[in-house]
């Protein structure tokens, strides 16, 4: 089983979370995930193989930026809004902003569920 852990609120460190979120699909990640729903990896699409996309997501599991869940053999992530907001007040509110108004990450998108 993979090891899905992540730091806890308080060892969130501002270097590791910048450098998190200083690569373009990961903003478009996060981007994304900033709707507050729950995706599986599945859903996320964007121009790079799998395994990057995987790669991207373990980075920023790892910088505590975002939470991931298995349920068997399926990994989701949700964003750990609540925890930046109250560890880094308005951060991500203004990278949010930001990425909208120049349009950075707008190349990961989520691909339609299949039944």
């Amino acid at each position: 089983m993979p090891d899905h852990s992540l730091p806890t609120d308080r060892e969130i460190e501002l270097p590791r979370l910048l450098g998190a979120l200083s690569d373009p699909t990961r903003l478009g990640i996060v981007r994304l995930l900033s709707d507050g729903h729950e995706r599986g990896w599945g859903q996320l699409c964007a121009p790079v193989a799998k395994s990057t996309m995987s790669h991207h997501l373990k980075v920023l599991r790892e910088a505590g930026v975002t939470r991931t869940r298995q349920e068997g053999t399926r990994c989701y992530v949700t964003l750990r809004r609540d925890v930046l907001d109250a560890r880094f007040p308005g951060l991500l509110s203004a990278l949010l902003s930001a990425t909208v108004a120049d349009n950075v990450g707008e190349h990961v998108t989520e691909r339609d569920q299949v039944a």
